[in-house]
Parts: C-alpha cells; structure tokens; sequence
C-alpha cells in the first residue's frame, strides 16, 4: 500500500499519524507542508494538485446504496405495507447496515484505486498491488465515515437532545394569536443554540398543552416546524446537523453568526405570516365556549430542570467551540486531543441524567427512540455518501451548478426531498471543486458567498417537507399522539409550496 501522508497539525502536536504497512518501498514518498496555516492543512483536504489527480472515482453505480437508503427513508413509512415495519429503529438500522455493507464491500473487493484519509490524519491510502481484498480501503472509507464524522455528530445531537429531556416548560397560557407567535418566536431563537431538536422537544408539548382547547391547531404545528425545526436553526453549527457537518470540515464556529440577517428576514416574516392566518382566519372559527374554557383553564407558566438543563446546554455549546482538534485553544497553542470533545459532551449528559430529576423526564415522555432513529440511520448514510463524495471532489465542477443563486436552489431542492445533512455535504464538497488551487478561505473553507447559498438552502428548505430534517417527523409524531390529524406527506406540501417558496424566493433575490 502506498502512502502518501500530510504533515498536519496533528501530528505536529501529539497525535499518531496513520499506522500503515509500506509495501511499495521508495514510492512510499513523503511530503510535508507548511504548518502555519491551521485551517489550510486541516480543512482543505491537504493534499496537493498531484495527489488529488492521483485519487481514484469510484463507478457512478456505486451511489446506488446512497440513494436506496435516501429512497428508503422517503418511501417506506408511507407504504401500508411497510410503515409499522420501518417504525422499529432496529428494522432501520438492519437497512441502513446493509446498503453499509455493500458499499464497503466494493471498497474491498471492486475499488483498486488510490483514496484519501482523513482520521486521523490527512493521508492518501494506494492499493496494495495483486492482493484480492483491500482493507486498507475499506478500512479508510469506515474511518473517514464514521470516526471523522458520525461520532462527532451523533454525539452532539445525543447531548443536545438529552439535556434538553431534562427540562419542562410546564403551564397553560391562554391560546391566544399572540402567545402563539410568542412560542414560535422564542423557539426560532432556541433552535441556533440549543439545536433545532432540543428547542423542537423543549416546546411542542408546552405549546399542544397551550393550545388543547381550540379545533384549529394544525396551521401552528405545522408552522412551529417551519420556524423551530428548520428556519430559526442558521446562527450556530449546533442549530442544524447540516451546519455542524460544515463545522466538521473546517467553517469556522462563529461564521454561521453571519446569516443573522436572513436569518431575522425569513423568521420574521414566517411570524408575521402565521399571526395574520391565526389572527384572522383561525382563531375567529373557534366555538365560543372553547375559547371560554382556553380563559378559564389558564395556568401561568413554570420551568423546571433549568438551574441544572441550562448550564449544562452551554456546557455543550463551549465544548463544540473550544474543544476543536483542528484548532488551537483561544489564547494558547494547546490543541484538544482526538474526541475530548466528545467526552466531554458525554460527561455533560452524564450528569443531566444522574443530577436532574426523574420526574420531569417521565412528565416529558421522554424517551431515546428519536434519537435512536436518527443514530441509527446515519450510520447507513455516512457510509453510503462516500462513493458520491469523491465523484463530487473529482468531478463536481462538472455539474454546471456555479452561482451562489443555482447552489441555493440546488441545496435546498434536494434537501426537500431527501434529508438535508447529506445534502448539505455534496454541495459543500460541488463547490469545493470551484475553489481554485492554492486560494484558501481560513473561516469558510470554499467561497463564503457559495457557502452561505448552500447553508441557507440546506436549512431553510429543510422545512418544505416531512423529510428534508430529522425534527419535522419527531414533532408530527407526537402532535399525533396529542390527538391532532396532521396532513400527509402532500398535504404538508401545500402549505410549504404556498407559504414557504415565496418568502425563499424573496430571501434569495435579496441576499444571493
């Protein structure tokens, strides 16, 4: 196996380079780069133009498991002979395991052309010549998958959304347009710092509970994943998976900070849309007793978890900025090592679980089968991108997707359809093709102008679906179980086609 390894800043700072068996001798080259520009030896694949041309495409076939598993995804729960069968996480995983599978299995037995590494360091891996099964390959395409970016992820969402189970909003407040708006508001604020799951589970069932008196109640869950799910999750990597996968390959913690101005644009004006439908369409057809017995039965609101869900939520949030191995801590020329962060984020849920009370927990419902499902899957997707990653790398200027306007609409058309996490990576890696040898964006990695075109489509246009993010099912699935008829797949549509495209269409003509 030829290696050909990066001098990074990991090795640089204590971490073992990648253990490989040199069968090539005197082609087993080595080559160093500068060390002074952090971001570009970490983020920007670190290798040179004559290693990326030397880098194999795998058979444009082999995204068929990617697609299967996406396909997968969007069918099954619909079809009446599947959707009881697809509610178990453990019939999910065996899918998502399988199509795994068969893709690593063509890293071992049908690929037999040079990849690239990046856990733990920046490496290109060589086939080792005549031998049947390629490990090294296989074992690179399970690394680069799951140790470089499904722990980091998963991770971070088990915390956020374990944390969160630990606090209740408790109370009734009258259902008013106005504390409707209210929730909706304080929730789109929630979603970019304690992720758009957290805030979903911290305040759906406060708002059904608010909410319970009237008949006319789907337009406002169905807004609430608009805004909380999707829409108010752009400020913070930890708001949005898509974000955070940006985060895992090099776009500066703070740079989302940058999408305010959109951020306030879309948020305020899907606000303004749902006050005016609930003010003057909706809450006018309310029978008059229930709005009687809304005044009567009202309770003034109560937080309980918070003194300990709090600090904890920031905990995370400081764990996420600081503890990056790619970087050094502010102030210093210490660098975390490999998964200190997660640790540290598992010591955070650590002590949610055994300081926080019981009782709230069970007063929540709360349960791991979200985010089991969410576990469970990604394993499957992680894996299966990788073939549609390097053809995206090799071959993604061939796609004619060039401008910030077409990678927006591109991003968020398929994050409609498909989930937006995944998405989100194979535009990223699209535009990283336009980046022009030897030109390095420190905060942003490819043009920050793309960049804020494919995380504004990934994340908005996460809403125009059940699908297109991980909450918008979480948060049907238990207004459901409160007894509200949400629409199907394409009764969901409408009301996206008609209330979310324009304001997008509004959003991209001032901003892109």
């Amino acid at each position: 196996m030829v290696v050909k390894q990066e001098t990074n800043h990991e090795a640089d700072h204590g971490f073992a380079p990648l253990h490989t068996t040199d069968h090539s001798g005197p082609h087993a080259d080595q080559h160093s780069g500068p060390h002074g520009d952090q971001h570009a030896d970490h983020q920007n694949h670190a290798v040179t133009e004559h290693d990326q041309q030397q880098l194999g495409v795998p058979d444009i076939a082999w995204v068929a498991p990617f697609a299967l598993l996406l396909l997968a995804i969007a069918i099954l729960p619909l079809l009446p002979a599947t959707e009881h069968w697809w509610e178990s996480n453990l019939h999910r995983f065996y899918v998502a395991a399988v199509l795994g599978l068969v893709t690593l299995g063509y890293y071992l037995i049908g690929f037999n052309q040079p990849l690239e590494a990046h856990w733990p360091a920046h490496a290109v891996i060589s086939p080792i010549p005549g031998a049947m099964l390629q490990w090294e390959l296989a074992w690179t395409v399970l690394a680069n998958a799951l140790l470089h970016e499904y722990i980091p992820f998963i991770v971070l969402l088990l915390s956020l959304y374990t944390i969160s189970g630990g606090i209740r909003i408790e109370g009734n407040l009258a259902a008013q347009p106005l504390t409707n708006t209210t929730f909706l508001a304080v929730g789109g604020l929630l979603a970019s710092f304690i992720g758009t799951t957290g805030a979903a589970m911290l305040l759906i069932r406060p708002l059904l509970e608010t909410n319970k008196e009237r008949s006319h109640v789907v337009h406002t869950v169905v807004f609430f994943i608009f805004v909380v799910c999707n829409c108010g999750g752009c400020l913070l990597p930890i708001g949005d998976p898509p974000l955070f996968l940006g985060y895992l390959r090099g776009v500066d913690f703070f740079w989302t900070f940058s999408l305010w101005p959109q951020w306030l644009v879309v948020n305020l004006t899907l606000l303004a849309v749902y006050w005016i439908w609930d003010q003057y369409f909706c809450y006018p057809r309310e029978a008059s007793h229930d709005l009687v017995r809304d005044e009567y039965e009202k309770r003034s609101i109560h937080i309980r978890g918070w003194l300990l869900g709090v600090p904890l939520l920031i905990g995370v949030v400081l764990c996420v900025a600081l503890l990056d191995p790619s970087k050094p801590l502010p102030g210093t020329d210490w660098h975390a090592p490999f998964y200190l962060r997660e640790v540290a984020q598992l010591f955070l849920v650590g002590l949610s679980l055994l300081l926080g009370r019981r009782a709230i927990r069970q007063d929540n419902a709360f349960s791991y089968h979200a985010i089991l499902e969410v576990a469970a899957l990604f394993f499957g997707i992680f894996v299966c991108m990788q073939p549609a990653l390097q053809i995206l790398d090799a071959r993604g200027s061939e796609m004619g997707v060039e401008t910030p306007m077409q990678f927006f609409w591109a991003t968020g058309g398929l994050s409609s359809v498909l989930d937006n996490a995944p998405t989100y990576v194979v535009f990223f890696e699209t535009a990283r093709t336009l980046t022009p040898e030897g030109v390095f964006h420190p905060q942003t990695v490819i043009d920050p102008p793309l960049l804020v075109a494919i995380s504004l489509g990934a994340v908005f246009l996460g809403a125009m679906t059940y699908i297109g993010n991980g909450p918008n099912f979480m948060v049907k699935a238990i207004a459901e179980s409160a007894g509200i008829r949400m629409p199907s797949f394409f009764g969901y549509l409408k009301y996206s086609v008609c209330v979310l495209l324009p304001i997008f269409v509004l959003a991209s003509l001032l901003f892109l």
